[in-house]
């Protein structure tokens, strides 16, 4: 019995890592098969083992299909982490394989130095976690403030604490912050840009109490939060962006996305794990009631000449923000003069940086590392 679940689960899984297009296995399978290759191996060998014990126990036919299985399972999840490792190795990862098996989730210690409202907005308190840079002695270090992931509408700053302590043990300072979410009746299209522009105004003014270099000051995030942070630091680029209150903030001198949404009226129209519904919160309707807002809060809108420095990372499995639709753009940006970085990770699917001690998200904070530190 056991063989047997561990055959169809391994076997169902590297089916959909291989075959997105496969219904339902092609939905987990890139998730899971991508970001625990190891551990399904391990599992795929020892339905192996125990395929052979049913095989030599007398249930021929079966234990050969189960042996066969699981082995070609095991071959499978074996390929996938040796592409990973080997596009871990191509980005420069010091790769560890011990955080590969034991940290599935953030680590204990992956807590900010300090954290700090940085605005006041509708009644709410928006915060500020600040995760202080390791430095040479006298030193000021680069800076990112990072958006969140949540489709504009949930999860918050804490799901960038395991990246945020890393770059900051590494030499970049991180400042994750909360913004306004949306919810049924309160649309967020014209405040959430807002606050990153405010937090940004408030980490250069704070620049030099947190040892940061003002000049050095990036603005990226996370699937929305990556639309959020492109959308805003292109706008403050272009002049398109102003603030209501108080000074408007120096543009960021870099720009970062990780698997973010490009164009959000595309997001309405392939409806994909959640993008409709997200785009109808953030926006307050669909894109017929409200082109204009969908064209302001798309970084599409912003690509023209003059543009930061800019780094976007996505998965070659990500059904939500493709792979291709992130090429696009990065060229788009690339014919009117922009620096533009595009890593495609292999086997990797939408938030590939989850589980924190996967190949994959090993290799993306180098990349992120890498990029923020250039000219260090």
């Amino acid at each position: 019995m056991i063989a047997s679940i561990l055959a169809f689960f391994t076997a169902a899984i590297m089916l959909g890592a291989y075959f997105p297009a496969i219904p339902k296995a092609g939905v987990i399978g890139p998730v899971i098969g991508g970001q625990y290759p190891f551990h399904l191996a391990l599992l795929a060998m020892a339905g192996t083992a125990l395929g052979v014990l049913a095989w030599r126990s007398g249930l021929v036919r079966w234990g050969r299909v189960l042996t066969a299985v699981t082995a070609l399972s095991t071959v499978a999840a074996l390929v996938i982490s040796g592409i990973q490792f080997a596009a871990a190795h191509d980005a420069g990862t010091r790769v560890s394989f011990s955080q590969v098996f034991s940290q599935l989730a953030y680590p204990e210690d992956a807590t900010p130095d300090t954290t700090q409202i940085y605005a006041t907005r509708d009644g709410e308190a928006l915060e500020a976690d600040v995760y202080l840079a390791r430095k040479g002695q006298g030193n000021k270090a680069p800076a990112i403030v990072l958006a969140h992931a949540g489709g504009f509408h949930t999860f918050d700053k804490s799901d960038l604490r395991g990246t945020g302590r890393w770059l900051a043990d590494h030499g970049v300072a991180v400042i994750a912050v909360d913004y306004r979410l949306a919810s049924p009746g309160r649309p967020t299209w014209n405040k959430a840009p807002h606050d990153l522009m405010t937090a940004l105004g408030w980490v250069q003014d704070h620049a030099d109490q947190y040892g940061i270099d003002a000049s050095r000051i990036s603005l990226g995030g996370m699937s929305a939060g990556g639309t959020l942070a492109m959308n805003t630091a292109y706008r403050l680029q272009n002049g398109t962006l102003q603030a209501t209150d108080g000074t408007t903030p120096k543009p960021p001198s870099t720009v970062v996305g990780f698997y973010p949404g490009t164009d959000v009226n595309d997001m309405w129209k392939d409806d994909i794990a959640g993008t409709r519904e997200a785009a109808e919160l953030f926006t307050g309707g669909t894109p017929a009631q409200y082109p204009e807002r969908y064209r302001e809060v798309s970084p599409t809108t912003d690509v023209q000449k003059g543009l930061q420095r800019t780094l976007l990372v996505v998965g070659d499995r990500d059904r939500s923000t493709r792979s291709e639709t992130i090429k696009h753009f990065g060229a788009s940006l690339r014919a009117e003069g922009t620096d533009i970085t595009v890593k495609e990770l292999p086997f990797a699917e939408h938030a590939f940086d989850d589980a924190y001690g996967s190949l994959t998200s090993q290799t993306s904070r180098q990349i992120l590392l890498d990029f923020l530190s250039k000219d260090t």
